[in-house]
């Protein structure tokens, strides 16, 4: 019974990994929306600042996290004027962080395109410790 009970929360496990990643990858994919009015800029963003559509997918999750974990960073540094009297705003933040930084500690998990890759590229037999790399 208590094996059956820790498969389902594992099981769960992964479907918050993938929960995880596409929260985050929407958070950053709408603040790059907002910036349409410059597509210049837009283009820059998300050529060389924003890894949303890795994040989402899984694929290089743990680069694309630590991406967004800096951006997010730069940004609560940049606007701290604005930030630092809107607490709600800042506990936001500090949650997309945390986001984040699950998602480069424990990986995107087994529901993602690196899981995929892993398995392809060193076996099956050794895929299910692939988030230890």
């Amino acid at each position: 019974m208590i094996a059956r009970v820790i498969g389902w929360l594992q099981a769960l496990g992964h479907i918050v990994d993938l929960a995880i990643r596409l929260y985050v990858a929407q958070v950053f994919f709408r603040s790059g929306l907002l910036k349409i009015g410059n597509w210049d800029g837009t283009l820059y963003l998300f050529e060389n600042e924003y890894r949303v559509p890795l994040l989402a997918l899984g694929l290089a999750a743990r680069f694309a996290a630590a991406s967004l974990s800096v951006f997010n960073v730069v940004a609560v540094i940049s606007f701290w004027h604005v930030l630092g009297q809107n607490e709600a705003a800042l506990m936001s933040h500090f949650y997309w962080g945390v986001l984040l930084l699950v998602t480069l500690c424990h990986g995107p998990g087994i529901l993602s395109l690196d899981h995929f890759v892993w398995k392809r590229f060193v076996g099956a037999e050794r895929a299910g410790s692939w988030h230890c790399w």
